[in-house]
């Protein structure tokens, strides 16, 4: 803080830039060049990737053949961009990923081609929800929502192409509990531990974590011990959606995963406890990056669904984000410069 003059108020704003509160290793590229074309191949092999896979979903009449190749390719993209992102160690990571995603597609065994598929839904789900950036405005945060989602619907094509012979209600709840598990890891490893929270961070975190635990055991009470109304009335329901709109939303997405997104990257931009938040986010896109592993599920259906999940989440946590990034103070609210957090650049590690 800088020095209270003389017949003045206090100064809350810093005498110098913000910095990063995260320490970092050195680039692993001296040479800006090297760098720029490092990302531009990651980029393209994304794009590539994705489209390979998306003729798992879409009729465009291209070869079968191709799917599980960029269902490969995919994952090896989600395995690297993920280790470079977290500061990890590339060349075990992401080779051990790549063994795995190779073994998959020569060998061909059902467990080998199940693990591939759940690495890749899990790596999708996290991934696209640490390559988000700060966001500053209610305009930034819808900008780091829809590239959330994108790389998420990049980790469903994924898993579509492998076409792994799996039960959805198990494997779903795999792929969600590993997503929750490996992003709590990475937020405590980039320094973001439990004494870093506030209590307003705090709060959002316990009524996150409340707000989970009550929406899975009310969903399971009401599929083993609901009376029969009442599970006709959700089945007509669902139903009725489904007929009417075509998709139905998720629950998990709309009131949890995705307006955790959204307060998430806007609470980052001012204060470090906002990646906490954000581990309940890898709900939202681990949902998603699962919902097409079923050979028989119908893609309008799941991509309909997903589509009304996004608009209702982005609502909520439009919402949400109003009071959540409110200054915790009337001493920092009466603060000269407002409250930045500096974080490195989208293609750079945060540690």
């Amino acid at each position: 803080m800088s020095p209270t003059t003389t017949g003045g108020r206090r100064r809350l704003d810093a005498p110098s830039p913000a910095e990063y509160d995260v320490p970092t290793r050195g680039p692993r590229l001296g040479s800006a060049l090297a760098v720029r074309v490092i990302t531009t191949v990651v980029v393209l092999a994304w794009v590539v990737g994705t489209l390979g896979s998306a003729t798992a979903v879409l009729a465009v009449g291209a070869p079968e053949a191709l799917q599980r190749p960029a269902a490969v390719l995919l994952m090896v993209v989600f395995a690297t961009g993920l280790v470079h992102r977290c500061g990890g160690h590339m060349r075990i990571w992401t080779t051990l990923v790549a063994v795995l995603a190779l073994l998959a597609m020569v060998l061909q065994t059902n467990m080998l081609i199940a693990s591939a598929t759940a690495v890749t839904a899990v790596l999708g789900a996290v991934w696209s929800v640490m390559l988000t950036r700060p966001a500053e405005t209610a305009l930034d945060a819808v900008r780091e929502f829809g590239l959330a989602l994108l790389i998420a619907l990049s980790g469903m094509f994924a898993v579509a192409a492998w076409n792994a012979p799996v039960s959805y209600q198990r494997f779903n709840l795999v792929v969600l509990a590993a997503s929750l598990t490996l992003a709590i890891v990475l937020v405590w490893n980039l320094g973001a531990g439990l004494h870093g929270l506030g209590r307003q961070g705090f709060l959002l975190l316990v009524g996150a974590a409340a707000l989970l635990v009550l929406v899975l055991a009310y969903s399971s009470f009401v599929r083993t011990h609901g009376s029969q109304t009442v599970i006709d009335a959700f089945s007509s329901s669902v139903v009725w959606m489904r007929e009417t709109f075509g998709g139905v939303p998720r629950p998990v997405q709309v009131v949890i995963g995705f307006p955790a997104l959204v307060v998430g990257v806007s609470l980052r931009a001012k204060r470090r406890e906002g990646w906490w938040i954000l581990v309940f986010a890898v709900l939202g896109t681990g949902v998603m990056t699962t919902a097409l592993v079923t050979p028989g599920a119908l893609p309008d259906y799941i991509l309909l669904s997903a589509l009304y999940s996004a608009v209702l989440g982005l609502a909520l946590g439009l919402v949400l984000r109003h009071f959540a990034i409110r200054e915790r103070s009337k001493r920092a609210a009466r603060a000269i410069e407002p409250i930045e957090r500096v974080e490195p650049p989208r293609v750079a590690a945060l540690k």
